[in-house]
């Protein structure tokens, strides 16, 4: 069974895009193509603070994280190579739709004073980065059990080529973008 965003881009969004932009083919409607969920560690933090990190990313995203290693040693940063700095999930097809509806019906609405996502963070090439500052925003983290206040990166690449396609792309799946 597809995912309920999955569906609506199919039936709603995609229509929509081609009358709104004038496509001449489908297959030149911008789509979603993958979400990756970035998750810094510091390297001076104590020992359990990439274990949890791990945890809270697998509950969060359904899938377990890749552990990212530092590529070369910066002393400045109390940083050796090969040390463990953070982990990472990509995701596809149905669990990407999956958790970008979760992301937006659920997590984002829980963000304290919550106007919106800005629209300046676009990178030119139609990819959206969104920063979070705390994981306890997402329904599957249970507040009693943490123990690490973790942020994470959220980029959404799409097949759009210019920001603008982009913007209207995730603003019809439901991105809540401020004004």
């Amino acid at each position: 069974m597809k995912p309920r965003l999955q569906n609506k881009y199919e039936q709603e969004v995609r229509a929509s895009l081609i009358q709104k932009r004038g496509y001449k083919n489908p297959l030149q409607v911008p789509r979603i193509e993958k979400i990756v969920v970035n998750m810094g560690v510091s390297a001076s933090k104590e020992k359990g603070a990439l274990e949890e990190a791990v945890k809270d990313m697998t509950a969060i995203t359904g899938r377990k994280p890749v552990i990212n290693k530092a590529r070369k040693s910066i002393a400045n940063f109390k940083l050796r190579q090969g040390m463990s700095v953070g982990c990472r999930v990509t995701l596809r097809r149905q669990v990407m739709y999956e958790f970008l509806d979760r992301l937006v019906t659920t997590a984002l609405p829980r963000i304290r004073d919550f106007r919106g996502v800005g629209v300046r963070q676009f990178d030119g090439r139609g990819t959206y980065s969104l920063g979070l500052s705390d994981q306890s925003i997402f329904p599957e983290i249970e507040l009693d059990k943490v123990k690490f206040t973790q942020g994470m990166d959220i980029t959404i690449v799409t097949t759009a080529d210019t920001n603008e396609e982009a913007y209207d792309l995730l603003k019809f799946m439901g991105m809540p973008f401020s004004k």
